[in-house]
């Protein structure tokens, strides 16, 4: 079958000696968006110290950005097909540097976590836009390849980057020779750099069309309630303290799926719907959503487990742990070039298909490792403040799987962006592309929520295993378990010889995640590559 939808009106194309500069605006946005999720993780036990913040409401200024940022990406992608995406991304820009301003300043607690709440409306208002605009700015074929393989190596190189700037600012208090606290680095670099992006945006990206009808308010906010309810409680399952069990998770989980069905009911009733059906009724788009949210999910994953595992276990420093990552970023830079390249001559479905499948590789190697985690190797090398996997080889070990993982996401994040927004209307363009970055945000939650449960079971079941054994060996070692600091020591030796086991059964099963996305593209994901090329009628030419 095909689908035989009208054509798109066509928009108007920047002239060729922008379309550089206009990628430039587009892939800094977008990277900042990215890197602000992982920036302040380095940030988090300064930030508590300085403005005397619980532990436990720490997560909250990574989990809050992350529920604002993935519960109103619907609504943001849809204001861009209504009233125009340069405008919206700009407007997400202006919104997320005035957010980082007032973190950077923050005095309290409060004023810190509805900084975040606003920097994630801000990422959900630029970030569709932004993907959007590259499907309007540049025309079908190599450019447009070439664009969306920036896009991609920016989104996928943000945690990385973000993981590393974060740690080089945190440990910076007199940059500058301006005596501010280093975590507030973290929030104020935003500042210029969004307002540098949305005063350039006129000058290089070309305005969309507007287009008639009214927002959908009733969808907006089921749609937006719906969302956060979903991420919130997958969030809050995949933590340590909570996990799936816990009333709060059940019930913000049950709420939100609700919402969600009412939505979808709104949606089919209504003359102008924030998300039109039709959007999924191509084949081809459906698994290509379907596919960037399994495969995500198994990648941030991998970037939580082993991020804890080299700091907490091989004991690499925050700034070394983060450039221990950075061979991520020029892999996926790597990857996605490749890709870009190929994605002209070679059908989506194989780049994609093989990037998955090298990443599932990757995962796999990940759970091969193999940390000294012995009640002996234990308490001998806490005694010694050290940690079990000290001297562990990360170059031998852990660096070459970082590198294919890396090249495989750069396979897989170009044509699963390529065919997921292709052949839409051009007044879709904005709400498909708000789309694909909540298959994303969702995907990650759940991912997180699902590898953390995992590990969590096994960390429980080789605690008990193991805690009598590490007692005996600490007593051997002079180490009185029975007092206070005895316990304390107790506690450490536990986490040190059980988390590698749960992160290692984490990675074997986001594995077999990565390979249930490959099996999606390589058995659903039929376009041809001759058809990437064209700007023709939604899924004309494309088998359903």
């Amino acid at each position: 079958m095909t689908d035989t939808t009208d054509a798109p009106a066509q928009p108007a194309r920047a002239g060729h000696s922008r379309l550089g500069w206009a990628l430039v605006v587009i892939s800094v946005a977008q990277l900042m968006v990215v890197l602000d999720g992982t920036i302040t993780n380095i940030a988090l036990p300064y930030i508590g110290a300085d403005l005397a913040i619980e532990p436990a409401n720490l997560s909250w200024l990574v989990t809050g950005y992350a529920l604002a940022f993935g519960g109103l990406l619907l609504l943001g992608g849809r204001l861009g097909d209504l009233y125009g995406r340069r405008r919206v991304f700009m407007v997400g820009l202006l919104v997320f540097a005035l957010a980082s301003l007032l973190g950077g300043v923050a005095q309290n607690e409060a004023m810190l976590l509805a900084s975040r709440g606003l920097q994630g409306l801000g990422a959900a208002l630029a970030s569709p836009a932004a993907l959007a605009l590259i499907t309007t700015t540049f025309p079908a074929g190599p450019q447009r390849n070439r664009a969306f393989a920036v896009y991609a190596a920016m989104s996928g190189a943000g945690a990385a980057v973000g993981l590393i700037l974060g740690g080089w600012l945190t440990g910076h208090a007199d940059l500058f020779g301006l005596g501010i606290d280093g975590w507030r680095y973290t929030f104020l670099i935003n500042v210029p750099i969004g307002v540098a992006a949305a005063v350039a945006a006129p000058f290089f990206l070309p305005e969309s069309e507007t287009h008639s009808g009214w927002l959908d308010v009733p969808g907006a906010i089921t749609g937006t309630l719906g969302l956060l309810g979903v991420v919130y409680g997958l969030t809050r399952a995949g933590e340590e303290a909570h996990g799936w069990g816990d009333t709060w998770t059940i019930a913000s989980l049950v709420a939100g799926v609700a919402l969600l069905v009412v939505f979808l009911v709104i949606e089919s009733r209504v003359e102008h719907p924030l998300l039109p059906m039709r959007i999924f009724r191509n084949r081809t788009r459906a698994s290509s959503f379907v596919a960037m949210m399994i495969a995500p999910a198994a990648m941030f994953a991998m970037f939580y487990f082993l991020s804890l595992t080299i700091q907490q276990v091989i004991g690499y420093s925050p700034l070394q742990a983060g450039f221990a990552f950075l061979p991520f970023s020029v892999g996926i830079v790597i990857g996605a070039g490749l890709s870009s390249n190929l994605v002209a001559r070679v059908d989506p479905r194989f780049l994609a298909g093989t990037g998955t499948l090298v990443a599932a590789f990757s995962l796999f190697m990940f759970s091969l490792i193999d940390i000294d985690t012995s009640a002996g190797n234990v308490v001998s090398q806490l005694a010694q403040d050290s940690t079990a996997g000290e001297g562990y080889n990360y170059f031998a070990h852990i660096l070459p799987w970082i590198f294919t993982m890396s090249i495989g996401m750069g396979l897989t994040f170009v044509p699963l962006t390529l065919t997921a927004v292709h052949h839409l209307r051009n007044e879709d363009s904005g709400i498909g592309s708000g789309v694909l970055n909540t298959m994303q945000q969702v995907g990650g939650a759940l991912g997180l929520a699902t590898l953390s449960t995992v590990a969590l079971s096994v960390v429980n079941d080789r605690a008990a295993t193991v805690t009598p054994q590490l007692a005996e060996a600490a007593g051997a070692a002079g180490i009185d378990v029975a007092i206070e600091q005895g316990q304390g020591f107790l506690q450490a030796a536990v986490f040190q010889a059980t988390f590698s086991e749960g992160a290692t059964d984490a990675f074997r099963i986001g594995a077999f995640m990565m390979l249930a996305a490959s099996l999606v593209i390589w058995t659903q994901l039929r376009v041809k590559h001759t058809e990437l090329a064209t700007d023709g009628p939604e899924g004309a030419a494309v088998h359903v």
